[in-house]
């Protein structure tokens, strides 16, 4: 093939043909990746409240779906740069969609498509909450107003406390999520090597109610190292420090999305190595390199 495209340059100006062999060669090197959205990333641009995605977002009522509660969606409102990956995210224990409400704008306006769902009800356990996000999952990408506007391969899941309890149900249930983000989970089982999708676990030092002795560190540490997994800690952190806007939860579950659902190696420096211990972090542990 080559050799073919060296015959024909022969026939060009000599200067010209210079110039094309450098195109020909170099272009294999720059293959962009199809799945990169906005900007390149800085620490200031993921810590910020706001992404460079306008967006908007659509209420969708319990009476139009089945298997979940209903939910709010929140979108990029163009769909100039194309289709988006998709993030469903649970509320925990007793709680609605009101509690985790902060993640949705946040995580949008980076560039994805994010469905807060409400549960059947408030007391629903981490296996049944794992069952609704894939419902709601299956919703968002074949049925919703907005499903034309995701990637339906490129879905993530996120919960918090039983929800997040439920992401690790849901993930070993359906292996082709691209990524799992439990936040101060909660689940009865501890051990999850069975797992293959990418998963980020945020765990909180003053946990009382999901001890991260007894929840996030040993469902970490039972998470096999293939494929990429990784232990954020908040230091001095109660259970519910994912009810409330949060820069550090937000800035390293931005990047592990945008590495995971968009394939953006960009990010990858916010997570190899990883946040050193500080007055936010407690600990950083991980399976790189990414």
């Amino acid at each position: 093939m080559f050799r073919k495209h060296l015959d024909a340059l022969r026939l060009l100006p000599a200067a010209v043909a210079v110039a094309a062999i450098s195109v020909f060669a170099a272009a294999p090197a720059h293959a962009a990746n199809p799945y990169e959205r906005g900007p390149a990333p800085t620490n200031a641009s993921i810590e910020a409240t706001r992404g460079s995605f306008a967006t908007s977002e659509t209420s969708v009522s319990s009476l139009v779906v089945s298997g979940f509660g209903g939910g709010t969606i929140y979108y990029p409102t163009s769909t100039s740069a194309g289709t988006f990956g998709a993030v469903v995210i649970s509320p925990g224990f007793t709680a609605y969609q009101s509690s985790i409400a902060w993640l949705g704008p946040r995580l949008a306006s980076q560039g994805f498509v994010i469905f807060t769902i409400d549960t059947n009800t408030t007391l629903d356990q981490p296996d049944s909450r794992g069952r609704q996000l894939l419902a709601a999952a299956d919703y968002l990408t074949q049925r919703s107003s907005v499903r034309t506007r995701i990637d339906t391969t490129r879905v993530a899941l996120m919960g918090h406390s039983m929800g997040g309890g439920g992401v690790l149900e849901a993930i070993k249930t359906r292996p082709s999520i691209k990524a799992g983000i439990p936040l101060t989970p909660w689940n009865l089982t501890k051990n999850w090597s069975g797992n293959r999708v990418p998963t980020l676990i945020i765990g909180a030092e003053s946990d009382s109610v999901a001890p991260v002795s007894s929840h996030s560190e040993p469902f970490y540490t039972s998470l096999p190292s293939t494929p990429d997994k990784a232990y954020l800690e908040l230091n001095n952190a109660s259970h519910f420090a994912p009810n409330s806007s949060n820069t550090t939860i937000a800035k390293y579950s931005i990047s592990w999305l945008k590495r995971f659902v968009d394939n953006d190696t960009r990010y990858t420096q916010f997570l190899c190595p990883g946040p050193s211990r500080s007055t936010l972090v407690e600990e950083y542990r991980n399976s790189c390199p990414l």
